[in-house]
C-alpha cells in the first residue's frame, strides 16, 4: 500500500511528520511505501541524518506550502504545486492508496474533493471524528467539512458514519443520534426536523431521534450527526474541556498532598491516554472516492503514527465500497448535490 503524509502540515512539521512516519515503518507490511510530500530539498536535509530504509520512505517534491490562515479555494489555485495539491493529485492519479495530511482543514477538504471526487451517491464528503469516551468510541460527523448542511447531506453522513462505526470501530448496528437542543420532536430548526424525518424512515439505519451535547459522553449513541459548523465547535470545546479539567485535578492533588498526585500519575495518565484524540491520529473524510484522513493541527509524531494505521486499516476494510453499496440502495435519491 502507498501512503502519502503532507510532510508540510500542521503546527509541528516537517520533524513530527517525519517522526512519526519513520515511527510507524516497523509496524507496515514489507511492501508498504510511505510517500512524505514537502519540499525535496528540505526534507532531505531533514532525513540526511536519520536511518531509514529508501525503498519504503521516499519523497515527492511540494515545493509550495499552504498556510493555516491561507484562503483554502484560493491558495489551491494560487499554489498547485503546494504539498496539500500535490497529495490530492497522486491519489487521483492512484499513484497513492492513502492521503494524510495535518494542514489547513479548508484546502484538504476542496483539494481532496475536486481531485478525487465523490464517491457515486454522495452530495458532500463529511470529516467524521472518533470521540473516545468512557461508554466507546463515538463517531461524529461533520466536524467541519461542510457549514452550510442540507438534510440530505446530514442524512448522508448518519448512513457513512454507521457505516464507518460499525465496520472499521467494531460496533455492530450502531445508534445514531442527531444532534439538537432538545431530545422532543417539537425541538430543533427545520433542517434538523428534515433530517429526522429521512434518518427515521430508511430502516437500515438505528436512529435513536434527537440527542443533546451532554449525551455524547453518556452512552446515548455511537454516531452523531450534526452540521460541520457545531460538530468543530464540539471537537474543540471537548479538547479545551479535557485538557482543562486534568490539569485542574493535577492541580488540586498537588495542592493536597504531592506524594498523592504521584501516587495517582499513572491512573491519570492512563484515563488520559484513553480519552487523548491523539490515539486515533485522524478523521477519514467519508465521501470522496479514496482513503483521505484530515488530522489536528497540533499533531504530533504520535499523532500521525495512529492516522497512517487508521488509514491503512480504513483503506483494506474497504470502507468506500460499502458506503457506495449502502446509498445505490437509499430510497433518498436527488439529482443535485444542492437540493433537499
Amino acid at each position: 500500500m502507498r501512503i502519502a503524509v503532507d510532510a508540510m502540515g500542521g503546527d509541528h512539521a516537517p520533524d513530527e511528520i517525519i517522526a512519526g512516519a519513520l515511527e510507524v515503518l516497523p509496524q507496515l507490511e514489507k511492501d508498504d511505501q510511505v510517500l512524505l510530500v514537502g519540499p525535496q530539498e528540505l526534507l532531505e536535509k531533514k532525513l540526511a541524518a536519520l536511518s531509514y530504509d529508501p525503498e519504503r520512505l521516499s519523497i515527492v517534491d511540494a515545493p509550495d506550502v499552504i498556510g493555516m490562515n491561507e484562503k483554502p479555494i484560493d491558495s489551491l489555485r494560487k499554489k498547485p504545486r503546494s504539498s496539500i495539491g500535490v497529495l490530492a493529485k497522486l491519489a487521483k492519479l492512484e499513484q497513492a492508496d492513502v492521503v494524510i495530511s495535518a494542514g489547513n482543514t479548508g484546502a484538504c477538504v476542496a483539494a481532496f474533493q475536486m481531485r478525487m471526487r465523490n464517491l457515486p451517491g454522495v452530495n458532500r464528503p463529511g470529516i467524521a471524528a472518533v470521540f473516545p469516551v468512557t461508554d466507546g468510541p463515538v463517531t461524529i460527523c461533520d466536524v467541519g467539512a461542510n457549514i452550510a448542511c442540507k438534510p440530505i447531506h446530514l442524512y448522508q453522513y448518519g448512513l457513512m458514519s454507521s457505516i464507518y462505526s460499525q465496520h472499521f470501530l467494531g460496533i455492530p448496528n450502531p445508534r445514531i443520534g442527531l444532534m439538537s437542543i432538545g431530545e422532543e420532536e417539537a425541538k430543533g430548526n427545520e433542517i434538523v426536523k428534515k433530517t429526522r424525518d429521512l434518518l427515521r424512515n430508511d430502516p437500515r439505519l438505528n436512529f435513536v431521534g434527537n440527542i443533546e451535547g451532554r449525551d455524547i459522553f453518556r452512552g446515548v449513541c455511537d454516531v452523531v450527526v450534526c452540521e460541520g459548523f457545531v460538530g468543530n465547535v464540539i471537537l474543540k470545546l471537548t479538547e479545551g474541556a479535557v485538557d482543562g479539567l486534568f490539569r485542574a485535578i493535577k492541580q488540586e492533588l498537588m495542592q493536597e498532598k504531592p506524594e498523592l498526585a504521584l501516587m495517582f500519575k499513572e491512573t491519570i495518565m492512563r484515563v488520559y491516554r484513553r480519552h487523548d484524540y491523539n490515539e486515533y491520529g485522524g478523521a477519514p473524510l467519508l465521501g470522496v472516492d479514496g482513503t483521505a484522513l484530515i488530522c489536528h493541527g497540533a499533531s504530533k509524531a504520535r499523532t500521525i503514527r495512529n492516522a497512517i494505521l487508521t488509514a491503512r486499516k480504513c483503506h483494506a476494510q474497504k470502507i468506500n465500497d460499502k458506503i457506495t453499496e449502502c446509498l445505490s440502495e437509499a430510497r433518498v435519491r436527488t439529482t443535485d448535490g444542492d437540493k433537499d
